[in-house]
């Protein structure tokens, strides 16, 4: 797999955007994908996971961002987006996408073999 994602920018409090994870080898949909994030001087965390429909396809959603935040699968582009609503300057961070087998704690990064390179989110107040 080779993960890229797009979508990243500056908007203000209160405004939306869209993450997309792109895979260029078009397997994706065979694997669970999730969003990390990572703030500076802080952890990467799990923001949203969704497992691959042949397993499950059961999504995950941090406590965080629940209601604001919602993960998709779009088989056509082989991609999995995140749509992020009613952003808070808290969410700012580098986010990233990553694939694994849909086994473990699907909030782990262990859990996920590989990554995309980030994309920055800035929210500004």
């Amino acid at each position: 797999l080779q993960l890229a994602e797009s979508g990243g920018g500056l908007v203000q409090s209160g405004g939306s955007l869209n993450l997309s994870c792109v895979d260029s080898g078009h397997t994706l949909r065979y694997y669970a994908v999730g969003w990390f994030r990572q703030a500076p001087g802080k952890e990467r965390e799990a923001v949203s996971c969704i497992n691959n429909s042949d397993y499950d396809g059961q999504t995950y959603y941090s406590d965080s961002v629940k209601g604001r935040f919602n993960i998709s699968r779009d088989f056509a582009k082989n991609a999995v987006s995140l749509q992020m609503n009613s952003l808070r300057v808290d969410d700012t961070a580098v986010y990233y996408c990553a694939a694994g087998r849909p086994f473990g704690d699907r909030t782990s990064p262990t859990r996920y073999d590989y990554w995309g390179q980030g994309t920055q989110v800035t929210i500004s107040s």
